[in-house]
């Protein structure tokens, strides 16, 4: 059980959870994550740990609302409360050289939350880092200022060109490779669809890619078998061997058909659990306005 020190929404939808778990933030290393239980009945949700705070003794992760348990976070736990379970740090960290050379790290939406602690990483041991953010639109951005203050440049993509460039990040990552920059190494991390074409937008430059994986995840130690990827005609899982892999050996057509499994399970569940928090309101206000009345 970990206590919620801090909640806050920063996008819609997308909520900065600051939680105390001190051990996990003396050992976590970036690239590594948690698997988190909010509730009793919740499902087990892995997040990677989007900073720590080792002398505070607290860890913070982002979720974005996609489902019933991520809509339950959001909405019903209180700063000051508890996380039931958070579990880690799980995974293998992110391999960073100590030759310093130049980086290309490439967020989409939410990615930037699981990227950010690389990138820190990186630039503490004196790596140049050029970072491509890309989201819907101007206004869904997060973490857009710490990420700014700490690497060198960023560019902008949104897909409704309401600021900088006005499509995917993966044609401003085309851009930079058929300009002549020279990258030593590509950190792709965003929904599989987005991590697929910057593979196949940086294969014909053999640049060295980077991708980390999110899938369904229940244990968190290879048990279960939920995470299984095929990788490089063999199998791996994402707990164990992962979460970040050479994104050349990834078989993405693949892994987003296992992640599609159960989507129509989870939007009714989504669903369902919307309609009783919309019923419980109206229950209340019919409450409240009895208890006037008399």
């Amino acid at each position: 059980m970990a206590k919620i020190l801090k909640k806050k929404t920063i996008a819609d939808k997308i909520t900065w959870y600051e939680l105390d778990a001190p051990r996990i933030a003396r050992k976590r290393k970036p690239g590594q994550f948690v698997i988190v239980r909010p509730c009793e009945g919740g499902e087990r949700i892995p997040l990677t740990i989007a900073d720590a705070d080792p002398e505070k003794g607290s860890i913070t992760l982002v979720v974005q609302e996609v489902g019933k348990t991520t809509a339950y976070m959001g909405r019903e736990l209180e700063e000051g409360g508890d996380m039931l379970d958070v579990v880690g740090p799980l995974g293998t960290a992110t391999h960073i050289p100590d030759t310093p050379g130049r980086i290309l790290a490439i967020a989409g939406g939410l990615g930037i939350a699981p990227l950010y602690p690389i990138l820190k990483g990186f630039k503490e041991k004196g790596h140049e880092v050029t970072v491509i953010l890309g989201a819907r639109s101007s206004d869904l951005f997060i973490m857009r200022e710490m990420t700014e203050a700490l690497v060198d440049k960023v560019l902008i993509c949104t897909d409704d060109g309401s600021e900088g460039h006005h499509g995917l990040v993966t044609e401003v990552e085309k851009q930079l490779l058929e300009s002549g920059e020279k990258f030593d190494e590509i950190i792709a991390i965003g929904p599989a669809i987005m991590m697929k074409f910057c593979v196949e937008t940086a294969r014909p430059f053999q640049v060295p890619i980077t991708v980390s994986l999110n899938t369904i995840m229940i244990d968190g130690t290879g048990m279960c078998g939920g995470c299984r990827v095929q990788y490089g005609g063999a199998d791996k899982f994402v707990c164990v061997d992962g979460p970040e892999f050479d994104g050349y050996q990834v078989n993405f057509d693949r892994m987003m058909q296992r992640q599609a499994a159960y989507a129509d399970q989870e939007k009714k569940a989504y669903h369902d659990y919307l309609c009783r928090l919309e019923a419980k309101a109206q229950q209340i206000e019919a409450t409240e306005k009895e208890g006037a009345v008399s």
